[in-house]
């Protein structure tokens, strides 16, 4: 008889999350609660359906490494340091505040100070899904509250990977004595010093040297094929030759692709696989929940929610305040900070395995987790009516604001200004004979078009002659946004029978709803399809042709202009009016 159990785990893990998280969707709360909520179903402390909870463990160390190789494939130095003056010191500070915390909380209760501080460290940290998702929702992420909370999360981020990188060090070594631990110490940073030269000499030449190389076959699996060996591998690696974390291995296996030309396309095209194991992770973590300890101890609970809905908010005020920003600005970073995620349970996962955390701790978590996240979008909505409020007391409003600085707010105001008008904006799908001629027209009305296209050697000619160019695949979401849809006025499909032509139309106009869309085809059947995804305008090879030889045969039978008129304009409702209905 065949063991089954892979299969049903993963079959049943994933239904499970895909009805909690279609649920928690609808209420207009995070995925990220019915996920936790799934794993608490398919669990062994509920009633029905148990997964295997050694499988399902392996299938989130696959979400580890995934969600990681992102973390480094979207981390940008430049991004981070535009907003270095508040990230770096607001998460230092917000970090130490609500380690602190969280450990004099965790030792009242009668746990020792290590598991207290991991504790700490855990909560300390929030979830960039609902970060971006609280502030999408609000049309701030690309303000300066969105610029600051996104550096911010990422300098948080970065604190964690290198926690994760020393905690097995410090709690896993075998050395009895301070000074085997040092040595120890030392031995391992040494070996993370050889993985990240290896990574970005090595890596930073053969990865894109193999990326590149299966970018010409214009095979989409082999290329996502491709990403994942270079994250997983990289990943393996690090763990079996080097002795560190497979998380850091894929960190680093992220930032080497993430500074390659092939950034946006790994982002878009592999990526949606990281999406289907960080379910998996959560699915996971939720399956350690055990409710009848969440009974004898709801201390846990309470405490950690005093610490992340008050004493974390309360840091980033205090921090963002004393570094001279507006107290508009510092109200909103901290409450979108307000909440727990990702790498909160990577961190308390990594530290029940060292045997430092006992199992309450990822009860306290996942209770935690769950409220948090289902609130903060609410919380952050109520910044505004909180600020109206505040202003109402002129004393305190400007006590708040004593610190706040003309040069900061200032430049935050600049920050915030787009780069041009969104009605004289452009984005084209293609830079082949059509493409080239669409864009120059552009030109020559002053608009500089930005340029998606799935050629590398046309892409880097166009970045090399100054133009705003995007190597990825327009039916994908993120290629569209990066390349600035979302801000422009008129998208234009270049491309004559583009594979998803349908879908790629539909993704624009959801995320631009008044953006202008001009669409090329190869037939007059495809005319109404595209119309009906979106397209303001559709141009078809065979009409265009048709219209082109009535006017040549006309025009070479000696027919008049107002003759050439007439039977075009018959011509193009004979060929298109029966398309159009």
């Amino acid at each position: 008889m065949h063991d089954f159990d892979l299969i049903i785990t993963l079959t049943g893990g994933l239904a499970a999350a895909l009805a909690f998280g279609y649920v928690t969707q609808r209420l207009g709360l995070s995925p990220i609660v019915g996920y936790l909520l799934a794993g608490i179903a398919v669990g062994p402390a509920t009633p029905g359906f148990v997964a295997n909870r050694e499988m399902a463990e392996q299938f989130a160390e696959l979400g580890i490494i995934l969600l990681m190789f992102g973390v480094g494939l979207q981390f940008h130095f430049k991004e981070l340091l535009a907003v270095r003056r508040i990230a770096i010191p607001g998460a230092v500070v917000q970090s130490l505040a609500a380690t602190v915390l969280g450990a004099v909380a965790i030792h009242w209760l009668g746990w020792g100070w290590t598991a207290g501080v991991i504790y700490g460290l855990a909560i300390s940290v929030a979830s960039t899904v609902v970060l971006v998702r609280v502030l999408s929702d609000n049309n701030d992420l690309h303000t300066p509250t969105g610029h600051i909370a996104v550096g911010w999360l990422v300098m948080e981020d970065l604190f964690t990977v290198v926690i994760l990188v020393l905690l097995p060090l410090i709690f896993g070594s075998q050395a009895s004595s301070p000074g085997g631990v040092a040595l120890e110490l030392l031995l391992a940073l040494l070996k993370i010093a050889a993985l990240v030269v290896f990574t970005f000499l090595v890596g930073g030449r053969a990865i894109p040297w193999l990326l590149n190389r299966v970018a010409e076959t214009r095979s989409r699996e082999l290329f996502t094929l491709t990403i994942l060996v270079v994250a997983l591998g990289i990943a393996v690696g690090a763990a079996e030759v080097f002795g560190v974390s497979m998380a850091l291995g894929a960190f680093l296996a992220g930032m080497v692709v993430g500074r390659s030309d092939f950034s946006l396309r790994a982002a878009s095209e592999a990526l949606p696989m990281r999406d289907a194991f960080a379910v998996l992770f959560f699915v996971s973590v939720g399956m350690l929940f055990d409710p009848a300890l969440l009974v004898k101890s709801p201390a846990i609970v309470v405490l950690t929610l005093a610490v992340v809905l008050i004493g974390k908010p309360l840091a980033a005020f205090g921090i963002t305040a004393v570094l001279g920003y507006p107290s508009r600005v510092a109200l909103a970073v901290a409450a979108v900070l307000g909440q727990i995620g990702e790498f909160s349970f990577i961190l308390a996962t990594l530290g029940r395995e060292l045997g430092v955390l006992p199992a309450a701790a990822t009860n306290g978590l996942v209770a935690a987790a769950i409220i948090t996240i289902s609130i903060n979008p609410l919380i952050y909505r109520g910044v505004a009516p909180l600020e109206r409020g505040l202003a109402r007391w002129p004393r305190l409003w400007a006590l708040l604001n004593a610190r706040s600085r003309a040069p900061a707010s200032s430049a935050l105001t600049k920050a915030a200004e787009p780069e041009s008008d969104p009605q004289y904006r452009a984005v084209i799908v293609g830079y082949g004979p059509v493409g080239r001629t669409v864009a120059r027209l552009f030109r020559k009305q002053g608009i500089e078009p930005a340029i998606i296209e799935m050629n590398l050697t046309t892409v880097q000619e166009l970045r090399a002659a100054g133009v705003k160019a995007f190597y990825g695949d327009a039916a994908l979401r993120a290629t569209l946004e990066q390349a600035g849809v979302g801000a422009a006025g008129t998208f234009v499909i270049s491309v004559s029978g583009l594979a998803g032509a349908e879908e790629v139309i539909r993704l624009a106009r959801e995320i631009n709803p008044l953006i202008h869309i001009l669409a090329r085809t190869r037939y007059l059947t495809d005319i109404p399809t595209l119309r009906q995804a979106g397209a303001d305008g559709v141009f078809s090879g065979e009409g265009e042709v048709g219209l082109a030889m009535t006017e040549y045969v006309l025009t070479d039978l000696g027919a008049t202009p107002d003759q050439i008129d007439r039977e075009r304009a018959q011509v193009h409702d004979d060929l298109f009016a029966a398309e159009a209905l």
